[in-house]
This record gives C-alpha cells, structure tokens and sequence, in this order.
C-alpha cells in the first residue's frame, strides 16, 4: 500500500492561504506558520499529519497528497474543513 507524510495549514478562507503560501514562498518556515496560522489541531505539530494511506483523508486531500511533487507546496486546495496549503514530506510509490 501506497503512504505518504504530509503537514498543512488549515484555514478558513481561500485569501489567507494565498497569503500564508507566498509567504512560505518567500522564505517563511512552513512548520511555524502552521503553528500560528492553522485552525487543525495538527498545528501543535507544525501542520504535521504523520504517515497515511491512500483513502484515510477526504477525497480533494487525498488526491493532492498522492499526486503532486515531493516538498513542494499545494494548494489552495478546498475541502469540506477550509482552504489547505500541503506540504508532501515523503511518499512511498
């Protein structure tokens, strides 16, 4: 089976993500703009989720986290809980 790590920031609208992400593009540390940013309890964690499989997260999730690069920030990315920017840390193919 396919896992994966991952970490996101969890907001309420698509404008804080669009600033939260150019943010991290220019040079802020993701783990601590999760910490302050992200309405998820993984905020405590730096936005980190552990290892998981493939259908363990909602569907939009899911398909970013198991598809896009490694290290390379996502999003916007729309579900039921907010706006997400994630963060792919490792993938087993």
């Amino acid at each position: 089976m396919t896992t994966a790590q991952a970490r996101h920031i969890l907001v309420a609208t698509e404008d804080a993500a669009l600033a939260l992400k150019e943010k991290i593009a220019a040079g802020s540390d993701f783990g601590a703009l999760a910490r302050e940013h992200s309405e998820c309890p993984s905020a405590s964690h730096g936005g980190d989720l552990g290892q998981f499989g493939r259908g363990q997260m909602v569907p939009e999730f899911d398909e970013v986290v198991f598809s896009a690069p490694v290290g390379a920030v996502q999003g916007p990315v729309k579900t039921q809980f907010g706006y997400h920017l994630i963060d792919v840390v490792k993938r087993d193919d």
